[in-house]
């Protein structure tokens, strides 16, 4: 009996994977064969001292850097030495991950979703200020999929009303706004603290990971100390706590991929920022939204996603469905934080409620070469129409 092979299936399509050389291996091998006892925290040290000189702004000087085992970690960390406890209230966008609505939830606080500005997809800034109430202890800018929250407008709000704007930049390596001298004043580096994520599927990785940047020496040396099991640095009595703090760093193995991604960091972003404009450029005529760049602003563009016009012919589960058919690996937009199960439902918060719907996240990893570029984009037009 004769057997006919099915047709072959595409070439998968991941939608984002790190991009690791010759450098992340000889680092990390090192660290491997030699970093122990003495040496058990010189790549952590070089890696936050790296990270923090890229960080530099020429109108702000250098952050402190803490380096930690997750992102999540780090804004943990970050509202626990700003005194967030049961009771208060933390205010932020409600189109976000989890990630940044869960560790306020950790500290018995309660996350408060406001709607989210319809271009940016980051939180509106006239929505914080009406949901302000005795209770605001934080307001939380997601610079979502790269894009800048408005931190001018929002950081004014949080001037008038006495309340710390904490940027969340886990997705914004790259991103940031023009300084005179024509430097970047980049993403985390504006607000009382900025977190970072170096997760695998981000454009700077340490598999996984994140930081804390603050330039608040005070807000530091505090998260400093909880980072440490609450022993404060220059203690000399032995395993000696003040205070319960918390285990969130990074190792010494992960911290060396990272220095040679910190190293690399222009080289990858510069990349993501081509993939983008490659993107952009063969969608231009397609009734869609892309990550978007103001002037005087640079897009870090780590996730280019779509977002259909709502007077568009789109349904976004059949795209994907082809998607999957063709071994395409996108992704939703993320849903509304409010409509997960956990939380009180949100509905008035309209644009976060409708723009999940209608958006795509497209793959976007460092090797992803222009063939597949323009076969996504070609089948994006195939299920994006105008009526």
């Amino acid at each position: 009996m004769t057997t006919i092979a099915p047709p072959a299936s595409p070439r998968a399509v991941p939608y984002t994977r790190p991009s690791i050389g010759a450098l992340e291996q000889q680092y990390a091998a090192d660290a491997v064969a030699n970093g122990w006892g003495a040496r058990c925290y010189e790549y952590i040290e070089r890696f936050e001292h790296a990270f923090a000189a890229h960080l530099h702004s020429s109108t702000a000087g250098t952050p402190h850097v803490i380096a930690t085992s997750s992102c999540t970690g780090a804004l943990h960390m970050g509202l626990a030495a700003l005194g967030v406890a049961p009771g208060d209230e933390v205010i932020l966008g409600d189109i976000n991950w989890i990630a940044s609505a869960a560790p306020i939830t950790y500290l018995g606080a309660t996350p408060v979703f406001v709607d989210v500005d319809p271009h940016t997809w980051c939180l509106d800034p006239s929505r914080v200020e009406a949901a302000i109430t005795p209770r605001t202890r934080a307001i939380i800018a997601v610079h979502l999929y790269g894009n800048l929250a408005n931190l001018d407008a929002l950081l004014a709000i949080g001037e008038r009303h006495g309340i710390p704007v904490i940027e969340d930049a886990a997705e914004a390596i790259g991103s940031g706004w023009t300084q005179p001298d024509g430097t970047l004043r980049r993403a985390g580096t504006r607000g009382r603290f900025g977190v970072f994520s170096f997760h695998g599927t981000k454009t700077l990785t340490t598999g996984e990971g994140g930081a804390l940047v603050t330039h608040d020496a005070e807000l530091y040396e505090r998260v400093l100390t909880l980072s440490n099991h609450g022993r404060a640095r220059g203690t000399t009595k032995q395993f000696w706590p003040t205070v319960v703090g918390f285990k969130y760093k990074l190792s010494n193995v992960q911290a060396a991929i990272g220095l040679a991604q910190v190293e690399r960091v222009e080289e990858l972003v510069a990349r993501k920022r081509t993939i983008f404009h490659t993107y952009a450029s063969l969608m231009q005529d397609l009734p869609c939204d892309m990550n978007p760049e103001p002037a005087g602003t640079s897009n870090g563009f780590w996730m280019p996603t779509i977002v259909a016009s709502p007077t568009a012919a789109f349904d976004r589960d059949a795209l994907l469905a082809r998607f999957t058919q063709e071994g395409i690996d996108a992704r939703v937009f993320f849903w509304p934080l409010s409509s997960l199960p956990m939380f009180t439902p949100r509905p008035e918060n309209a644009v976060a409620w409708d723009i999940h719907q209608r958006g795509v996240n497209l793959p976007s990893h460092h090797e992803l070469p222009l063939a597949d570029i323009a076969r996504i984009s070609d089948i994006v037009g195939q299920h994006l129409r105008r009526r």
